[in-house]
């Protein structure tokens, strides 16, 4: 197994996210992500962007489980807050019912 190096803040949410799909952790991939440092005049955080296929013949309802209210969503990150989430883009269906979706986020640091 690869180990991916995701950021303390990358990988709470990816772990948040994951946790609202609310099915074993196989079911969805994480095939390409992205975390760039960013800051404004007060705030310290990070750009975050996930690619996952969720696979499965409940791919679906999985889908709708992980982005309802995802804007609305609370994440409990030790030392950061989602100040902004969102699905890039509709997400894509292949022929085998996998989805493919992506998701932006910012995170600040509250330390």
């Amino acid at each position: 197994m690869m180990r991916l190096a995701l950021s303390p803040a990358a990988a709470g949410l990816l772990r948040a996210l994951l946790a609202r799909a609310n099915v074993n952790r196989d079911r969805v991939l994480l095939t390409e992500f992205r975390s760039t440092d960013w800051q404004s005049l007060t705030f310290v955080g990070e750009r975050h962007s996930f690619a996952l296929r969720i696979s499965g013949p409940d791919a679906g309802a999985v889908e709708a489980d992980l982005t309802r209210e995802l804007s609305e969503a609370e994440f409990h990150i030790p030392g950061h807050l989602v100040a902004d989430i969102a699905v890039r883009d509709e997400p894509r269906r292949d022929a085998d019912g996998s989805i493919w979706l992506e998701i932006e986020a910012l995170t600040v640091a509250t330390d």
